[in-house]
């Protein structure tokens, strides 16, 4: 009974010693950290020094060496999400010790993504605000511009919520409105293929549109995906529901209030490129050319949507940014004819955790 009793105590003390070891960085210019490593996503890694109850942000290729010692989700540019932990094996190299299966060995650069498997709800939320503001002395315009995302990434998928709104006034103008949301979710399959799901809402008042709501299904597969940049392919199908307001012409006449439906096909590409210097570049393109629809939808109705964002994210300015976006949408067949094209450009200053 002695002896069972003094070994179940010298496991607990060893359990409880390597539980509150610190994970431990060596950077290129020989500094040491070490802490609680919580992540690292696009290219920048998060610890939480023993002596600081402040985060720090430091660039994945700023270091050299890496010890850890909790449990974490280890994305590769293969598309393999590992759980284990991990340890610098040589110049450039990195040991994975993997709890559900082989162990393996490969470069620093492969590893994409990390995130912490036994981190709370909030540790794996991201999110980011801004807002922009512009005044013109001529006719007195007005222009104030937002923009809201917050993430969540599982093992196994992730989810995104977004919100956009636009609101110009100016004298002797009807003011104009555009209001764009969305949620999102993919799910992750081997070799870098996911599964998607998404609803995107649009209410613009320059297209007379109150509001266009498009569900969509589809697949896709990371060309490039590293801890500097991503490229993704996506296609599938889409269910278009549009409802517009009147519209008065020059000459008085008034067209009355509408509705669309279609069953539309969409390709889409998107790519971020997040280690552009301090620039966080990013630019997405969908096409929908339609399939099948109502009476209301002219024969051979073609949409394209493009959005392109850059974030200037210095480490300066730690969790503030300054952002620059341009969104462009396109209709070939407007229910308003003149308006096939409507773009926006905005600026922000903001916030992300």
């Amino acid at each position: 009974m002695y002896k069972l009793f003094t070994t179940f105590f010298l496991l607990a003390i060893t359990h409880f010693y390597s539980f509150a070891q610190n994970d431990s960085l060596v950077l290129v210019n020989g500094n040491i950290i070490d802490g609680d490593l919580k992540s690292m996503d696009k290219g920048v890694l998060t610890i939480e020094p023993t002596y600081s109850d402040s985060d720090f942000k430091i660039k994945w290729e700023d270091i050299k060496e890496m010890k850890t010692f909790q449990r974490y989700l280890i994305t590769l540019s293969d598309g393999r999400r590992i759980n284990g932990t991990f340890r610098s094996s040589g110049d450039g190299m990195v040991f994975i010790a993997n709890e559900n299966g082989a162990d393996i060995t490969i470069r620093q650069s492969e590893i994409v993504t990390v995130n912490s498997v036994d981190s709370s709800f909030l540790s794996r939320i991201s999110a980011n605000i801004d807002f922009g503001l512009s005044l013109t002395k001529a006719n007195n315009q007005r222009q104030l511009n937002g923009n809201l995302r917050i993430g969540y990434i599982a093992d196994t998928w992730s989810t995104e919520l977004y919100y956009n709104t636009l609101l110009t006034a100016q004298d002797d103008v009807e003011d104009i409105q555009r209001n764009d949301a969305g949620l999102g979710a993919r799910y992750f399959l081997p070799s870098d293929w996911n599964l998607s799901a998404d609803i995107d809402l649009l209410s613009n008042t320059e297209q007379s549109l109150d509001l266009r709501t498009t569900a969509m299904l589809g697949v896709g597969n990371y060309i490039i995906h590293t801890n500097a940049s991503y490229w993704n392919l996506s296609t599938g199908m889409a269910y278009n529901n549009e409802s517009f307001s009147a519209i008065i012409a020059d000459d008085g006449f008034i067209t009355p209030e509408s509705t669309r439906n279609s069953v539309e096909g969409f390709i889409g590409t998107e790519l971020n490129l997040y280690d552009v210097s301090d620039l966080n570049l990013f630019t997405n393109i969908i096409a929908y050319p339609t399939i099948v629809a109502d009476e209301n939808v002219e024969a051979g109705r073609f949409r394209t949507n493009f959005r392109f964002d850059a974030k200037y994210d210095d480490f300066i300015l730690k969790d503030f940014y300054v952002r620059a976006g341009y969104t462009l949408n396109y209709d070939n067949r407007p229910v308003e004819e003149g308006k096939e094209i409507d773009y926006v450009f905005t600026t922000g200053f903001g916030w992300e955790w």
